[in-house]
């Protein structure tokens, strides 16, 4: 599913259309090595303005893009500057569709009301984003905090159902990009994976030395990719402990943050 985590041998291979005229954005699982190919639809997201706030809403209908649509799977939301993005999933762990579907018609409700987050959403995660002021260049950094599962119990097993304690706080930050004299900018090295330079670009690591029950914390290992390929196309490729919900929101954030620091 969705919310399970990837792969753990190999990331999955994924891309992002993004529309600017109706501020929407659509994940697809790419289908052959190509970096966009037609792809398998898997997620879409809407931008909304909420006063100082933005929120994006994050569905499995690329239709039913609105507050409180019975297909959503989440949300996220941000600060006025875009430094801090915090993800909301619409289910609690482990709780089947039924209780999603029990829930849409109360939350529909009261979402068309109120923008803000109601009592059924779940923070699963936040993403941040620091900026160097001091310095006129520089990439601009993240950290991210996820819930992501520990052990073998998947949310389409009820059987495994387990206390809260199997899911643990997954820390990431930054790869830190190496100045390169020759081009003059920030380079990562993408694996061919990413063609053009933007500051929306970014690898995730895990720090090594913290508490790391899924065996990634070596500060190495690209947990999440993101970058460029054309005008409104990006290559998003996420690992296990990440979902592929997890991954798109995290990506999101990069397109969300107001302050650009190249």
């Amino acid at each position: 599913g969705l919310l399970e985590p990837g792969p753990r041998d190999a990331p999955m291979h994924c891309f992002i259309r993004r529309n600017k005229s109706t501020s929407t954005f659509y994940l697809y699982l790419s289908l052959t090595q190509a970096l966009t190919d037609k792809g398998k639809f898997l997620l879409a997201a809407r931008r909304f303005r909420h006063g100082a706030h933005t929120e994006y809403i994050i569905s499995y209908d690329s239709d039913d893009l609105y507050p409180g649509s019975n297909s959503g799977v989440g949300k996220l939301r941000s600060d006025f500057l875009g430094t801090k993005f915090v993800m909301y999933d619409n289910q609690k762990p482990y709780d089947g569709a039924k209780s999603l579907k029990s829930r849409s018609s109360r939350r529909f409700a009261t979402k068309q009301i109120s923008p803000h987050v109601s009592g059924d959403n779940l923070e699963v995660g936040q993403v941040s984003y620091r900026f160097n002021f001091l310095k006129s260049r520089g990439p601009r950094r993240m950290h991210c905090s996820i819930q992501c599962p520990v052990g073998q119990g998947t949310a389409s097993d009820p059987s495994k159902e387990k206390p809260p304690s199997t899911s643990s706080s997954l820390s990431l930050k930054n790869k830190a990009p190496r100045w390169h004299d020759h081009l003059q900018c920030w380079c990562l090295n993408f694996h061919g994976r990413v063609t053009v330079a933007s500051v929306k670009n970014f690898q995730l690591v895990a720090p090594a030395g913290t508490s790391d029950p899924w065996g990634v914390g070596d500060e190495e290992t690209v947990i999440l990719q993101f970058g460029k390929i054309e005008d409104d196309a990006f290559t998003m490729d996420f690992r296990h402990p990440l979902s592929a919900y997890q991954a798109f929101a995290i990506c999101l954030t990069s397109f969300g943050t107001k302050l650009a620091c190249e």
